[in-house]
């Protein structure tokens, strides 16, 4: 059975691209079938630390966006959308104009919509938003990014958010550790997928120390340790 990750968050610089790097990184290294498409047209990250995984699409066209779709029928696979900010109204029509709930309930084809958030105001008023309109559609997982924030409360104080129950409202949160931020700096200057930036050690090839590759591994093994957990529930 096919799955559409769609990776998001309404507004920008609250660390949707790590996530979805995060996400394509647990996929990859757990065998499972993935697909990235890569829908930030002026920020190709996941273009740029995936490329033998990725491809683009672009938001505009129907023709393009139809590629989420026609994958997950395909083969079973998991489908991983990285999206850029203010991406919602476009998605919305998207998903609206062609039934695409529908025609996953139809097909077997799972949706989930992994929402980033920084822990500022403006991140509680669009997700509140969000979760309005479609929790009651397709599973909502809040990854709350401490790299982006420390105080999460009043995101975790959104009425959608109180008493959850996977069986009949199926949203989830949970944080994404920061990591040092050097070290992090450091990984996006090389360019390095988060894989390499845990093991790659050759001396011909630039790479981390050996403690910003250790700090690396164990951030990155925190983030799969939560990201199996939520998967099962899917």
């Amino acid at each position: 059975m096919s799955m559409i990750h769609f990776v998001g968050g309404e507004k920008g610089g609250v660390g949707k691209s790590v996530l979805s790097r995060l996400l394509s990184q647990y996929f990859l290294d757990n065998s499972m079938p993935y697909i990235g498409l890569d829908a930030d047209q002026s920020h190709p990250t996941l273009s740029r630390y995936y490329q033998d995984y990725t491809r683009p699409i672009n938001l505009d066209h129907f023709e393009s966006i139809d590629q989420i779709m026609e994958l997950a029928l395909e083969e079973d696979c998991n489908i991983l959308i990285d999206l850029p900010a203010q991406s919602e109204r476009f998605l919305d029509r998207w998903i609206e104009e062609n039934g695409v709930i529908e025609m996953c309930e139809e097909m077997g084809i799972k949706l989930a919509y992994w929402y980033a958030v920084d822990s500022g105001p403006d991140s509680v008023n669009l997700l509140d938003n969000f979760l309005n309109k479609y929790n009651d559609q397709f599973t909502v997982l809040v990854a709350k990014n401490q790299g982006r924030g420390t105080d999460f409360s009043t995101i975790e104080a959104l009425t959608q958010l109180q008493n959850s129950d996977r069986e009949s409202m199926p949203v989830y949160q949970f944080y994404i550790p920061a990591l040092h931020a050097p070290t992090m700096q450091k990984i996006e200057k090389i360019g390095l997928s988060f894989w390499a930036a845990a093991h790659l050690k050759d001396g011909d090839v630039e790479h981390l120390g050996i403690m910003e590759r250790q700090r690396s591994k164990v951030w990155v093994n925190k983030v799969h340790q939560t990201v199996g957990i939520l998967l099962s529930y899917l």
